[in-house]
């Protein structure tokens, strides 16, 4: 589903034009981009939670070349199903 087709469901399914999905679609993932920005978690009951995971630097190798590269420590982000969900798609 892009992201598209998740405002029209949206504005389908709560009776609200597609503008209003789509800006409120916008604020939802803007509002859980801030938080994980400040280091915090977003936890929405039964359908999962966002958080940042830390990964420590590494060594790899350059798939080409064989050469082994530095890969320096990242933030990434997470994102954990919850348990109504989970069942949902079982």
């Amino acid at each position: 589903m892009t992201k598209a087709e998740l405002i029209d469901a949206v504005a389908n399914g709560a009776g609200i034009s597609k503008a209003a999905a789509a800006k409120s679609l916008d604020s939802l993932i803007d509002g859980v981009t801030k938080t994980l920005k400040k280091g915090g978690k977003v936890t929405l009951v039964g359908f999962g939670t966002f958080s940042v995971s830390k990964r420590k630097a590494r060594k790899g190798r350059n798939p080409r070349t064989g050469a082994e590269i530095k890969i320096p420590a990242a933030k990434v982000p997470r994102f954990s199903a919850g348990k109504a969900l989970k069942q949902a798609i079982k």
